[in-house]
């Protein structure tokens, strides 16, 4: 599976994002690194010009609540609504719901093991092949618990 790894917004640390873009490459996915502070825009034309199916964003600076749907947003507008969004940093758990019903599917925080995100995408290939829609745009309620 192609996976965009994206940092939005002014954050400017990125280990945890290479780290994870690393093991998902290891993991034998194609994986692209944006950079840092990209802006949702930036996000959205990457995801489309790579055509990937899943888009991961590390967030660490507090603007989650803004960046995240702006970015989910984006996706639906450019018609990216089959891309499988996945996030991860600090997201307080009072915000998870909201993203989640944006259509965000898991949400990583820290000290989760790489494992566990291919166990996650794992998941997505599987219930995608199975023809269940789990796109940011789709309306399935699944997310990863």
């Amino acid at each position: 599976m192609k996976v965009i790894v994206a940092k939005p917004g002014l954050d400017g640390h990125d280990r945890g994002a290479k780290v994870i873009a690393r093991a998902l490459r290891d993991g034998g996915h194609e994986v692209v690194y944006t950079g840092l502070r990209k802006t949702p825009e930036e996000i959205v034309r990457a995801t489309m010009d790579e055509d990937a199916a899943a888009l991961g964003l590390s967030t660490l600076s507090g603007a989650h609540d803004v960046l995240i749907p702006a970015i989910c947003e984006g996706l639906i507008k450019e018609d990216l609504g089959r891309t499988v969004v996945f996030a991860g940093g600090i997201i307080p758990a009072s915000d998870r719901d909201a993203l989640h019903n944006l259509g965000v599917r898991a949400i990583f925080g820290p000290g989760t093991s790489t494992s566990e995100i291919l166990d996650f995408l794992n998941e997505v290939s599987s219930r995608k092949k199975s023809g269940e829609s789990v796109g940011v745009g789709e309306s399935s309620e699944w997310r990863w618990e």
